[in-house]
C-alpha cells in the first residue's frame, strides 16, 4: 500500500484543476483516472467561458475563473486555447426584465457586461436575424476556450510541484476506518490517504457509494455539432446562448461553428455509452434553429457531431465540499456548466481542504445538505432550468 497526502479520483478539468492548487499550497496529491487525461465530460465540453447566470455564486466562481483564462500563462502555464469572441445571452420573449436584473447583479460582481438593444446586436453580430430580440446581454471580453488543452496544462504544472497522474486506474473502493477515510483499493493496487475528492463527473454517484455517500445526480446526455460557414459570414462571431430557441453557439478555428442544444435532454443513462455519434434528429433540429438565428448559415456545410454525458443535479448546481466520512470531499454535479468555473472551484475547494475553510468565496451553499434540507440553488431572478 503507498501512502499518499490527497487522492483525487478522476482526471477532468476539475481534478486537475484541484491537484495545481493543492500543489501550490505544497501538498502532492494523486489524480486516479480510470482511462486517460480529460476523456470523459471535460472532452466533450463545448469550452464556453462566460460569466452570465441567474445565480450570483456561479457568476461569482465565473468572474474568479476568468482571470485565470485571461492571464493563462502566467498564472498556470501552457496553453488553454482562450479565445476572444464576445458573449451575447439572448431570452426567451417575456423575460427581458430578468435579465436586465441578472445584468445589473453581474455588475455589482465586478463582470465588464452591459445590455444591449437590438440596434447594437445587429452591429456587433450583423449576419444575426434578431427581429424578435429586444435586448441581450453583452460580455465583450468571453469567448471559449480549450478543454483539454486546459485540463493539460493544469496537469503540467501540478506536476511540476509534486503532483501525480495515474491513467488507466480505475478506483473499485474507498476505505473507511472509524467514521474516516483510510485509502482507496484500485485496479493498480491500493493507496493510504487521509483525503479523498470526488471529481468523477458523471460517474460520481458510484464513487460517492464506495463511501457511502449518497449522492443525488444523474446522468445528462448532449450533443454537439460542427458546422462549417460559408465564407460571406466571416472568420468569427459572438459566442451565443440562445434561450428563445433553446440553442448554443460559438466560433471554432478553420471556418467553423459549433452549435448544441437546450432541450429535448436524456436523463439517466448509463455514462459508459458511446458518444461517437449523435443521436437521430439532432443535427436537423440544430441546423434549423441556427439558421433561424444566422439566416446564411443555409449555405454552410456539415462536418461532424458527437454525444458527450455530464452528471446533472436536481437544481442544475455543483456540489461541493465535505460529506459523509471525514476526509471525504464532492467536486461533482457540475450540470453541464462546468468547465468555465474549474479554475476557481479547484482553488476554493483546495483552501477548504488544506486551510479549512475558502477564502476566495464562500462556497457553502453548494454543499451536498443542500437537498437533503430543501435548499435547492435558485436565482434570485430565475430562468428556470438550463437543460429541459
Amino acid at each position: 500500500m503507498e501512502n499518499v497526502e490527497v487522492i483525487i479520483i478522476g482526471g477532468g478539468v476539475h481534478g486537475a484543476s484541484l491537484a495545481f492548487h493543492l500543489a501550490e499550497k505544497g501538498l502532492k496529491p494523486v489524480v486516479l483516472e480510470r482511462k486517460t487525461l480529460a476523456i470523459g465530460s471535460t472532452g466533450r465540453s463545448s469550452g464556453l467561458v462566460r460569466m452570465h447566470y441567474d445565480l450570483a455564486q456561479e457568476s461569482q466562481l465565473a468572474w474568479l475563473s476568468f482571470h485565470y483564462f485571461y492571464d493563462w500563462r502566467r498564472r498556470v502555464g501552457g496553453d488553454c486555447g482562450f479565445t476572444r469572441t464576445g458573449f451575447l445571452q439572448f431570452v426567451a420573449p417575456g423575460r427581458e426584465e430578468l435579465l436586465k436584473a441578472n445584468v445589473a447583479m453581474h455588475q455589482q460582481i465586478g463582470i465588464p457586461t452591459f445590455v444591449v438593444g437590438q440596434d447594437d446586436i445587429r452591429r456587433l453580430a450583423p449576419h444575426f436575424k434578431v427581429d424578435n430580440v429586444q435586448l441581450a446581454a453583452y460580455e465583450p471580453e468571453s469567448g471559449y476556450g480549450d478543454a483539454y488543452a486546459t485540463t493539460a496544462s493544469f496537469m503540467d504544472a501540478a506536476r511540476k510541484m509534486g503532483a501525480r497522474l495515474m491513467q488507466e486506474c480505475t478506483v473499485t473502493g474507498i476505505e473507511v476506518v472509524g467514521g474516516k477515510v483510510s485509502g482507496v483499493e484500485t485496479s493498480q493496487g491500493k493507496f493510504a490517504a487521509s483525503i479523498v475528492v470526488d471529481c468523477a463527473g458523471p460517474w460520481a454517484g458510484v464513487v460517492g457509494k464506495m463511501a457511502d455517500v449518497d449522492i443525488p445526480l444523474t446522468t445528462w446526455q448532449h450533443d454537439t455539432m460542427m458546422v462549417r460557414r460559408p465564407p460571406e459570414l466571416g472568420p468569427s462571431h459572438p459566442t451565443v446562448i440562445d434561450d428563445g430557441l433553446d440553442i448554443y453557439f460559438r466560433p471554432e478555428t478553420g471556418g467553423l461553428t459549433l452549435v448544441g442544444l437546450e432541450d429535448n435532454s436524456i436523463l439517466g443513462e448509463d455514462p459508459d455509452t458511446s458518444t461517437e455519434y449523435a443521436r437521430p434528429g439532432f443535427v436537423e433540429q440544430a441546423i434549423d434553429r441556427l439558421c433561424l438565428r444566422m439566416p446564411e448559415m443555409e449555405r454552410g456545410s456539415f462536418q461532424s457531431a458527437h454525444g458527450g454525458y455530464d452528471g446533472l443535479t436536481p437544481d442544475q448546481r455543483p456540489i461541493l465540499g465535505a460529506a459523509g466520512p471525514e476526509g471525504f470531499f464532492l467536486q461533482c454535479g457540475m450540470s453541464g456548466t462546468g468547465f468555465k468555473i474549474a479554475p476557481a472551484v479547484g482553488a476554493c475547494m483546495a483552501e477548504l481542504i488544506a486551510d479549512g475553510e475558502s477564502k476566495r468565496m464562500d462556497i457553502s451553499p453548494f454543499a451536498l445538505q443542500r437537498f437533503e434540507d430543501g435548499n435547492l440553488l435558485k436565482g434570485e431572478h430565475d430562468y428556470g432550468a438550463i437543460w429541459k
